[in-house]
């Protein structure tokens, strides 16, 4: 295979359903780190129902008569409220379509794939979960720092910064523990509370943090800084939405490690979609 774009001209029939639901994981960004269960999906679904995080790239694998429809949540403003996403699901799928409920990241990671795939079951709407590769582990492969490592870190959280309330009230003495990574999303509206709030509850000001900007892709931005800098340093570089915050000491490992050059990506993605006729 030449080129991930050609993808949809290469693959056999996978077998997609009509009247069936795909909740499918789009990966942290970059289209080269789809499964290929779901670029199957994308280029034979007849509706794909998708979400802010879900870029141009791989949106152009999906087949060109599929109707695509964008319930796109962002921070304060949100496209279509949950409750009328899961309404639209089960209309399409009883409409006899073959759905791609298409997320950033993993579907069940912080992307309420759960609660959307309940209200099909009470529904009696058939459903297949196809796995993505979740931000965490894909933005921190391509900034260059590891999440576990048996000098730094023997485990890793995952945490939201931002619950279904709206508050930021986590439990932070887990949180605090040390030799253990934090891989923090949707965190950045609330930066300074995490930085102090950890601190406060017992890590070093000085343990080494980052937050990544747009990771896996070509506008990918790193800052690294001590946790007590973190939110300044982050403030002054203007980062914004999406971003995964890293906070342990494998971040020291980053100078070391880092390998990925976003402007080379840059021109790759450009290759691509010229081989692709775009």
């Amino acid at each position: 295979m030449n080129s991930f774009a050609d993808v949809p001209a290469m693959i056999a029939a996978c077998g997609a359903s009509p009247g069936k639901v795909y909740l499918v994981g789009a990966g942290p960004g970059d289209p080269e780190l789809l499964t290929l269960r779901a670029a199957r999906l994308l280029a034979q679904a007849q509706a794909v129902v998708y979400d802010h995080l879900v870029g141009p790239d791989v949106l152009a694998l999906v087949h060109p008569a599929a109707r695509r429809i964008y319930v796109g949540k962002e921070r304060s403003h949100h496209t279509m409220v949950q409750e009328d996403i899961n309404t639209l699901l089960v209309r399409l799928a009883r409409e006899g379509l073959s759905v791609v409920r298409l997320k950033g990241g993993d579907p069940f990671i912080f992307g309420r794939g759960g609660e959307e795939l309940q209200v099909l079951a009470a529904h009696g709407v058939p459903f297949e979960v196809v796995p993505g590769i979740t931000a965490a582990c894909g933005v921190s492969s391509y900034a260059g720092i590891p999440l576990t490592h048996r000098d730094y870190a023997q485990s890793c959280l995952f945490v939201t910064g931002h619950l279904k309330d709206g508050t930021c009230n986590l439990d932070w003495a887990a949180l605090a523990r040390p030799r253990q990574t934090l891989a923090i999303y949707m965190g950045l509206a609330v930066l300074p509370t995490l930085c102090a709030q950890l601190i406060a509850h017992g890590l070093p000001a000085d343990l080494p943090a980052a937050v990544i900007e747009q990771g896996t892709l070509a506008t990918q931005r790193v800052v690294a800084a001590t946790l007590a800098d973190l939110a300044p340093a982050v403030a002054a570089a203007g980062l914004k939405s999406p971003c995964l915050t890293i906070v342990g000491e494998v971040v020291r490992l980053r100078e070391q490690l880092a390998w990925f050059e976003p402007a080379a990506t840059q021109s790759h993605y450009t290759e691509s979609l010229l081989i692709a006729g775009a």
